[in-house]
């Protein structure tokens, strides 16, 4: 049985809307959070899973194995940085703890854009960005996509920022396989082409359908149809092209260079 993963977030339903039923009873899909994903492909408990791009680099030969992605070419919309004074002026930054992958790319902006290595605290998923201390909070998800409270002197759109600053894509997740799945002792081996064609085909059936999983997924995230649905098409970009793969060699390459990730991971696919 092929042992699949996935992080459990609004951007990944394009990617998963049919997975489950692709799968049948010869695999099983399992939605949980970045770093237990992680885990569980460090310690086998699964073969495939849709990471995000910094635990990819953290991990140890995992191989890209699909073309289908979690990417932006623009603004991004969930991803953003609300700042209480002029960025430059940023000395202590709080981060939503639920990304790492943004955390890390927040930094390196705030570095080369304007020398900055800000104090950093962690943004809990159970409080909100006014309770918090800091000059600057980068928040992802429900909580960016709401308008902002309080009194901000600057509001990036952080898929905007890198992708103006570096003349690139961002991709924040892609489909990866741990080491040795396509001959794994006693268990059958892994027809990988099926793999990934199955998870192409999938992604390919989830554009299709971008307005039904809008509709099925707009009441429960506080949003409407029509923007969650501009959300998924005009926002996210869904197929790791040549374009993309330069951007996530550019930020693995940023991100070592700040000591965020291993210098040693290179991208592989």
């Amino acid at each position: 049985m092929l042992r699949i993963g996935a992080v459990s977030y609004l951007n990944t339903k394009p990617l998963i809307h049919t997975l489950a039923e692709r799968l049948g009873d010869g695999g099983s899909l399992t939605l949980d959070l970045p770093s237990r994903l992680a885990d569980g492909l460090r310690t086998g408990d699964l073969d495939v899973a849709l990471i995000p791009s910094v635990e990819y680099f953290r991990g140890t030969d995992y191989e890209i194995i699909s073309d289908a992605a979690i990417a932006c070419r623009g603004p991004v919309w969930s991803v953003r940085l609300l700042s209480r004074v002029p960025v430059s002026q940023i000395k202590r930054l709080a981060l939503d703890e639920g990304s790492r992958t943004s955390a890390a790319m927040v930094r390196i902006l705030l570095h080369e854009m304007h020398g900055l290595q800000p104090e950093t605290v962690s943004l809990g998923i159970d409080r909100e960005p006014e309770d918090i201390d800091a000059d600057a909070i980068m928040l992802i998800g429900d909580r960016a996509m709401h308008p902002a409270r309080g009194t901000y002197r600057e509001i990036w759109d952080l898929g905007d920022r890198w992708c103006r600053w570096t003349e690139l894509p961002f991709v924040f997740a892609m489909w990866v396989a741990r080491p040795g799945i396509w001959n794994s002792g006693n268990r059958e081996r892994i027809d990988r082409e099926a793999l990934e064609q199955m998870l192409e085909a999938t992604r390919d059936s989830g554009r299709e359908h971008m307005e039904t999983i809008a509709m099925e997924e707009s009441a429960g995230h506080g949003l409407t149809k029509e923007d969650l649905h501009r959300y998924f098409a005009e926002n996210l970009h869904f197929r790791l092209g040549p374009g993309e793969r330069h951007g996530l060699e550019a930020f693995r390459s940023r991100a070592a260079d700040l000591g965020l990730v291993p210098t040693t991971n290179e991208v592989h696919a």
